[in-house]
């Protein structure tokens, strides 16, 4: 009802996914800006084309959101549960090297060195998100025996012991250091030399976007071609989408509701009903299938990735996605997902202007010198020079600041940047009034 946003007459508009319409008009246009984004449309003023979000749709940029987009799928399977059924895990690389290698063996090439089918991707893709929630299906009866710290343990074992078998089951992952070729995003019907949709290389617009120029093509430019990148990106926020769905439908459900009960109080929860171990049984199941999907599509972007890559590093960068986005929230997922690839990206094209104003000289050179180390003598905080020197390097500085950024938020915003949002929203829906 107008004016009244949180006023329900019927249970089912309470429980709608985008119950305002504030919330609908926002989703249309962040979706609509995820579209645009790799079309680089322009507006022409004069001789000169600009673009709002150009810079996003350069290659390098583009590379990064295709990122956000697989590990936000695998972040929101975590999220599930550690975030909705309060079971800590550190095992999610491991799930994500089953997906990975099942995808390998059901879609990679066959008559080479390493085990393949050659199979399309409509059947690797569900087949490693399956064959993942198997293996978790089976790691759960021991993994619901304890909880808390132990269960911490017990998944973080998992990892390794994916690490050692990975390393020797070489006609499947093509052994250590070497690794193998994996399929590629290409849409194929079944076998056939050329790919129905392919997302592997450059091509003309795709039909589909014909609308848009219809639409705005009096005031925008589209380009004719659509680069691998684009295409790559499209195809993956598109799965994204699709799985943010499923997320956020879940919760509404008997079973996710089943989950945040047994996060909030297991005891209470098993008094009213919700059985213990069949749940965590399901969550370990749903989290191995998201992280299988996410997998499979991460070695596909990749095209080639070793063993070693699904180490404990790994885990840990999904739970540092939960932690800063916020737990138990698909939104709060999705932003951690975004901060923890666009940040890096951000710091280092900062510490490079940094350099180049110490190079440039005057007051705020003379300011930045004191945290650049501009040669082997100049101490500083941050260094942009190749091989060792003073301070720390892009890397090692993001690595300070993520785990100044855990303790941050774990002290002081346990909601992490989902719960930023909530305090900047609550205070302009009260403005002028502080009550």
């Amino acid at each position: 009802m107008r004016g009244r946003p949180h006023l329900y007459v019927s249970y089912e508009s309470e429980q709608s996914l985008l119950p305002t319409w504030t919330q609908r008009v926002m989703v249309g246009l962040l979706v609509f800006l995820l579209v645009l984004i790799p079309l680089q449309g322009g507006i022409e003023i004069g001789d000169r084309l600009y673009q709002p979000v150009g810079f996003l749709g350069d290659n390098a940029w583009l590379k990064i959101l295709s990122r956000v987009a697989i590990f936000g799928i695998g972040a929101l399977g975590l999220n599930i549960l550690t975030g909705l059924a309060g079971q800590v895990s550190l095992g999610h690389a491991f799930f994500m090297g089953i997906g990975a290698y099942t995808a390998a063996v059901l879609g990679g090439e066959v008559g080479k060195a390493h085990w393949g089918l050659g199979l399309p991707i409509w059947i690797w893709l569900p087949a490693a998100g399956l064959v993942a929630a198997l293996v978790g299906m089976l790691v759960a009866p021991t993994a619901v025996k304890v909880r808390g710290l132990y269960l911490a343990i017990v998944t973080l074992g998992l990892v390794f012991i994916g690490e050692h078998l990975f390393r020797n089951l070489t006609s499947i992952t093509g052994g250590s250091q070497s690794g193998r070729k994996f399929p590629s995003l290409d849409f194929r019907l079944w076998k056939e030399e050329e790919p129905f949709l392919a997302f592997t290389s450059d091509g003309p617009m795709w039909p589909v976007f014909n609308w848009l120029d219809w639409l705005f093509g009096p005031w925008i430019n589209f380009p004719a071609e659509m680069s691998e990148e684009a295409k790559t990106y499209l195809a993956l926020a598109a799965l994204l989408v699709v799985v943010v769905v499923l997320a956020k439908n879940l919760q509404r459900t008997r079973i996710g509701r089943a989950f945040m009960a047994l996060r909030d109080r297991d005891i209470a929860a098993e008094v009213m009903g919700v059985p213990d171990a069949k749940t965590k049984f399901e969550a370990f199941a749903l989290s191995s299938f998201y992280a299988g999907i996410a997998g499979a599509l991460l070695v596909a972007f990749i095209g080639r990735a070793i063993p070693e890559q699904f180490n404990l590093l790994l885990s840990v960068q999904f739970v540092v996605i939960v932690l800063i986005g916020g737990a138990g929230t698909v939104a709060g997922t999705l932003m951690g997902s975004v901060f923890v690839f666009v940040f890096p990206r951000l710091v280092q094209d900062f510490s490079g202007w940094l350099t180049e104003t110490v190079e440039s000289g005057g007051v705020i050179g003379s300011i930045a010198d004191v945290f650049v180390s501009t040669g082997l003598d100049d101490p500083g905080l941050v260094s942009t020079l190749e091989g060792v020197s003073p301070g720390l390097n892009v890397s090692q500085l993001n690595v300070v600041i993520y785990g100044l950024l855990i303790i941050g938020f774990l002290i002081f915003e346990p909601l992490g940047l989902y719960g930023i949002w909530l305090r900047v929203r609550n205070y302009w829906k009260g403005w002028p009034f502080s009550y």
